[in-house]
């Protein structure tokens, strides 16, 4: 007892404190194997795993991210084309041209309304009698000496009913003979066409002059037509604004003739009285006007307008 324990009552530890010296090199050595086997399995870990993994197996790496290991796909073969569908079975558009009965569609008919509506005024200038009619309208103003009266909408406005007065019987027949029978049916559009032409273009080959038919194919560098019903329209309207033109001046040179002579009378009789500084115009439009309405002079232009087309 006195050995491993003295005296003082307390244990003996001396022989513990001299073994920890002893102790600590083998600690720490033994805690570097450690440390070097670690750091060897963290860096060969993820691939030895990855290599030994079945397919489809979960794989956890290092960080803590999951994963699956897939095995490489085959590419799957091409499709083959399939057959055309038959007609009327798929999804379709169509644009129907023709309504009951052969007719044609409201939408058709809406639509060359709309077109001829917007080609009517040069149709209007070029195919009738309109040009004629105001131009002549208008040298008659010019012959009274006023500029202004009437206005150009009143000349235009009465030459416009003037030219469907005299185009009724054609308007009457390319409605009878063209209009009518597309809108019933009974012909296509190239054939209503070319059925509603013939009435106006015998129209404008009676107020054509052959002369101004040559012009205009000589002009064109073209054969001469064999037969009147032969010359294209493309020759034969601007012939027919030529001729109507030339008529238009001739009957404006037959009014001008007897404002004139009123106004060579004025002119004298006011230099014979030494009135120079009073314009021979002013003094000459009272007697024109008196003359024009004397003679009913808006009755003789329009008469004989109106019968230079019968």
């Amino acid at each position: 007892m006195s050995v491993l324990f003295p005296a003082s009552g307390a244990p003996d530890l001396g022989g513990a404190r001299d073994s920890r010296p002893r102790m600590r090199p083998l600690r720490r050595v033994t805690l570097a194997l450690a440390v070097l086997i670690g750091l060897v399995t963290v860096i060969l870990g993820p691939a030895t795993a990855h290599a030994a993994t079945p397919v489809g197996s979960t794989v956890v790496a290092a960080a803590g991210a999951t994963g699956v290991v897939t095995a490489p796909v085959d590419p799957t073969a091409p499709t083959d084309p399939t057959s055309p569908a038959e007609p009327g079975t798929g999804p379709t558009l169509s644009v129907d041209i023709n309504g009951i009965d052969g007719t044609p569609s409201s939408s058709i008919v809406v639509l060359l309304t709309i077109t001829l509506l917007s080609v009517a005024p040069s149709l209007l200038l070029m195919t009738t009698a309109f040009t004629k009619i105001f131009v002549v309208l208008a040298l008659a103003r010019n012959a009274l000496g006023l500029n202004g009266v009437p206005p150009n909408q009143v000349l235009a406005g009465l030459a416009l009913f003037l030219s469907l007065f005299v185009m009724a019987p054609v308007i009457g027949d390319i409605n009878t003979e063209g209009v009518q029978p597309y809108l019933h049916g009974e012909m296509a559009f190239s054939q209503a066409i070319d059925a509603g032409s013939g009435p106006l273009r015998e129209f404008m080959l009676g107020q054509t002059r052959e002369s101004d038919i040559a012009l205009v194919t000589r002009a064109a560098d073209r054969p001469n037509p064999e037969s009147p019903e032969s010359v294209d329209l493309t020759t034969l309207v601007p012939a027919f604004m030529l001729s109507e033109l030339r008529s238009a001046f001739i009957i404006g040179f037959v009014i001008f003739v007897p404002f004139l002579v009123i106004d060579l009378v004025v002119s004298a009789s006011l230099m014979s009285m030494g009135m120079m500084m009073l314009p021979p115009t002013t003094v000459a439009l009272p007697f024109k006007l008196l003359l024009f309405i004397l003679v009913d002079g808006w009755g003789l232009v329009i008469t004989a307008l109106v019968g230079s087309y019968r």
